[in-house]
Formats: structure tokens, C-alpha cells, sequence
């Protein structure tokens, strides 16, 4: 059972996390609330193990819409937070619900499509224009629909464009990515996802083919947010900030730039101690 910590315990604890150590704990168990991809790309079975050996601890996933992880945040169901949705994660913090975001990694976003590409947007670099000559041709768009960090990045996309797509070419799944991308290959349509979880499916058998990359506009970063125990005194407050600690320290961060599919990174390593580590390198 979680345990309620007093203020000073955790600004002690903070200090000791910060040269690397950790406490006994009564309870060893991270919930650690997440987006999809960093589950359906792999990196999670990937990079978790480590840190499970190393605290002597066990990692809940719960791997759903960065919204819908936010809002386990809200409520307190979950001891840190691991999304990319960025002005959602400033407004968490700002409302006292975490302590503080984190950079951590990024990767970006790219349109897919079959290779009949019946939109004509192969090889388009504007991400915007691409999703207007989809909507123009009435070709089929599959949405996550489900108020994740990709799903808002594709709303804000529509929001350029002041359109709100609407109609039967456009099908709002409500799924996760890994899902979407299965139904935008049985549907021969068009999506929006985070390049990590496309090279990962690639490599399972998805023959869909990315069709419009490169716009500084699919940029996709994510963060680590540790929940504030004053707000959530019920939380693992240690254990979360431990996870904040080894998520962003040189050593994960290098094993975040080492886990590749058929060859290609997934994500690319950009956490504080990180730049400053290579900064120094260079």
C-alpha cells in the first residue's frame, strides 16, 4: 500500500536521488502512467529491466493516450508521468500536479499511407498541405481519436488549416497507435504516427509506406513528469522521482539512443545531463 510522505522526507529524498542513491522503501511498485508508443515501439521492454535491477523494483505500465495518462495524473493514479504532449505537461505542472517536465527524448512525426498513395502526397514535405490534398480527394484518414499526444498534434494540424475534418472518409478509431496503423493498412487509408512505433510495426510486416516526413512542424518530444506528493500524498513519491532521475541520467539516455529496429533508432536521447554530457564531448 502507498504511503503518505511527509514534505521533508521528500525534499530529502530529492537530494539523495540526485547523487544517484536510493532509499529502502516499504513500497517497491512504479506505476508509471505512459503514451502507447513508448510500449508498442518496444522500448519500454527494453530500457525498464535496468531500471527494475537497479531500484530492486517493479514497474506498472499503464500505456495509453498521453491525455488519458495526464488524467491518471490528475487523479492520482499513477507516481510519474511519461507523455508528449507538450502544452498539456506545462499545464499539469502549472497546476500543481507535477513537480516538474523533464526533456527526454524525441522523435518525430510522419504521414503514412499504402502505396497506391491515392492522395498523390508522396514525397510532400508539409505536413498540412499533405492533409488538406487528403481531405480534397476524399481519401481515407484514420484518426487516434483519442486525445493523445498524437492525436492532438493531427488536431492542430487540422486547426492550420481551419478545417475540422469531418465526413466518411474520416474514421476516428479511438484505438492506440500500434491499432491505427493496422486499420489504416486494412482500410488502405492515411495516418498521422510517431515514427518509433511505425519502424517497429515495419518491422513486424506493416507495408504501409511513409509518404510526407521532414516538417519542423512533427516535431515530437517527449517528457518525464514526476507527481508532487503534496498535491497526491497516496503516491510513491520516492520511487517516481527515482524513475525521473534514471530516465534522464547519461546512462539511460544512452541506452534510449542504442535500441534501434532493423538498424534505426527509434528515439533520440535529449535530457539535461545528456546535451551537457556531449556539449563537454564536443
Amino acid at each position: 500500500m502507498k504511503h503518505t510522505k511527509a514534505m521533508l522526507l521528500t525534499l530529502v529524498f530529492s537530494l539523495v536521488i540526485g547523487l544517484g542513491l536510493v532509499s529502502a522503501q516499504d513500497d517497491h511498485t512504479l506505476l508509471l502512467a505512459t503514451t502507447t508508443s513508448t510500449q508498442d515501439s518496444g522500448l519500454l521492454d527494453y530500457i525498464l529491466p535496468n531500471f527494475e535491477e537497479t531500484y530492486h523494483a517493479t514497474v506498472e505500465v499503464v500505456a495509453v493516450g498521453s491525455g488519458e495518462a495526464i488524467a491518471l495524473g490528475e487523479s492520482g493514479d499513477a507516481d510519474v508521468l511519461l507523455v508528449h504532449s507538450r502544452n498539456a505537461e506545462l499545464e499539469f505542472v502549472a497546476s500543481g500536479n507535477g513537480l516538474i517536465r523533464y526533456d527526454v527524448m524525441y522523435n518525430d512525426f510522419v504521414i503514412v499511407g499504402s502505396s497506391e498513395d491515392p492522395a498523390g502526397i508522396r514525397g510532400m514535405t508539409d505536413a498540412t498541405a499533405a492533409l488538406q490534398q487528403i481531405m480534397d480527394a476524399g481519401a481515407t484518414f484514420v484518426s487516434r481519436g483519442d486525445n493523445s499526444g498524437t492525436h492532438n498534434k493531427e488536431l492542430a494540424l487540422w486547426n492550420a488549416l481551419s478545417i475540422t475534418p469531418e465526413g466518411d472518409w474520416y474514421v476516428s478509431a479511438g484505438q492506440g497507435m500500434g491499432a491505427v496503423l493496422g486499420m489504416s493498412e486494412e482500410l488502405g487509408g492515411y495516418t498521422l504516427t510517431d515514427r518509433g512505433t511505425y519502424l517497429s510495426r515495419q518491422a513486424e510486416g506493416l507495408t504501409l509506406e511513409i509518404l510526407v516526413e521532414g516538417d519542423t512542424k512533427l516535431f515530437n518530444p517527449y517528457s518525464v513528469i514526476p507527481l508532487n506528493p503534496e498535491m497526491h500524498p497516496d503516491i510513491n513519491a520516492d520511487l517516481g522521482q527515482a524513475f525521473a532521475h534514471w530516465i534522464t541520467s547519461l546512462e539511460t539516455q544512452e541506452l534510449i539512443n542504442a535500441y534501434t529496429v532493423n538498424d534505426k533508432p527509434l528515439f533520440f536521447a535529449s535530457s539535461v545531463p545528456y546535451r551537457v554530457a556531449h556539449a563537454h564531448a564536443e
